[in-house]
């Protein structure tokens, strides 16, 4: 029986990955994903969904004031970018080793080539 509780979500996106935002007012901007929240199915990608921050005066900034920073977007508004083809795509999971004893490892759908390293 599979569990229902604390169930960790497989997600086709990783810290690092170059991704292309598909969807939303920054549709066709790339970028690198800084972060990513699997329980919230958010990333954080460098550059998109730019948000005013006000943040008060503090000893390392004594000036304080409005400060731009990225928000989070929906990770299904995002596609990976295969290095290989510089073209967006999907994403696929196979195991590296035929034996059940390998690794998992990510590779794009249009390629067929091994994202991860």
């Amino acid at each position: 029986m599979p569990r229902k509780k604390n169930r960790q979500k497989k997600l086709h996106i990783k810290n690092g990955d170059n991704v292309l935002v598909i969807a939303g007012n920054d549709k066709g901007t790339r970028g690198r994903v800084l972060a990513v929240f699997p329980k919230r199915e958010r990333v954080l990608v460098e550059g998109v969904n730019m948000r005013t921050h006000h943040e008060k005066p503090t000893q390392e900034n004594p000036q304080g004031g409005r400060l731009k920073r990225e928000a989070p977007i929906h990770i299904s508004n995002v596609m990976v970018i295969d290095p290989t083809t510089d073209e967006p795509t999907r994403i696929g999971r196979k195991r590296l080793d035929e034996e059940g004893g390998g690794r998992w490892a990510r590779f794009g759908k249009v390629s067929g080539e091994i994202i991860d390293k």
